[in-house]
């Protein structure tokens, strides 16, 4: 998939729309949850406690429920991830978005991460839900992504995933070229943090993304249609900073 042949109806179903600012209202998630809907997104990713919020605005549609575990650091233990996933997962979320704790990764305890994303891979897999595994790729060596992309194939990881929205800088072409190059075909790669503009959208699909997490969701798809009309156009743009 790429900006020559992606379609409206595809671009949507890439992004997932991210409701995940702790200050967010019940009323914002409520807004943002409508929003996803009239856009058709993959999925709107919510904060532990919207969950069955979101799933029951979203029921008889195609947009999914997502949300986060060990948010936003990864510093939570093996056994807490766990307890929030399970109780996620019986809320009614179908993926999950899990932070690593890439503490442990830079320092050097690879083993001990890659237990954790495996526990929560099969977890998740038992209630038939998808896991993304986030890096924070903004606080590692380009050998650490690689690692962490290595173990996140090994455990049967549905997506690697660049960032949080909650670090200096977040996702970047060459990050997600990074990471396509080092999982197999069964595993799809995430970008989030930062992805404003459509043009930043494509530049992200282009390197290989099937999924975005953004904010702009509304901005970027009224442009989409726009640039397929020809009324719009695209310059070649990076991600900017933030969600």
């Amino acid at each position: 998939m790429n900006r020559e042949t992606i379609t409206y109806e595809q671009f949507t179903k890439v992004i997932d729309h991210s409701l995940l600012q702790p200050q967010l209202t019940e009323a914002d998630v409520i807004a943002g949850c409508e929003i996803a809907k009239q856009y058709d997104t993959a999925s709107v990713c919510v904060k532990p406690y919207h969950v069955k919020l979101a799933k029951h605005l979203l029921d008889g549609t195609t947009v999914v429920v997502s949300t986060v575990v060990g948010f936003p650091h990864g510093n939570s233990t093996i056994a807490t991830k766990l307890a929030e996933a399970k109780e996620a997962l019986e809320d009614g979320a179908t993926e999950l978005d899990m932070v690593i704790n890439y503490g442990e990764l830079r320092s050097g305890h690879t083993e001990y991460v890659a237990q954790e994303v495996k526990a929560i891979c099969d977890l998740a897999h038992s209630y038939n839900a998808k896991v993304k595994v986030i890096f924070e790729n903004a606080h590692l060596t380009d050998e650490q992504k690689i690692a962490a992309c290595k173990f996140c194939d090994e455990a049967g990881a549905d997506w690697v995933k660049t960032s949080t929205g909650f670090a200096p800088t977040g996702a970047t072409v060459a990050d997600i070229k990074l990471m396509r190059a080092n999982v197999s075909d069964n595993v799809q790669v995430k970008a989030a943090h930062g992805i404003r503009t459509l043009a930043a959208a494509l530049e992200m699909i282009d390197a290989g993304v099937t999924r975005i997490g953004a904010t702009a969701t509304i901005a970027m798809c009224e442009d989409f249609k726009k640039w397929r009309a020809g009324e719009l156009q695209i310059e070649k743009a990076e991600p900017a900073g933030g969600y």
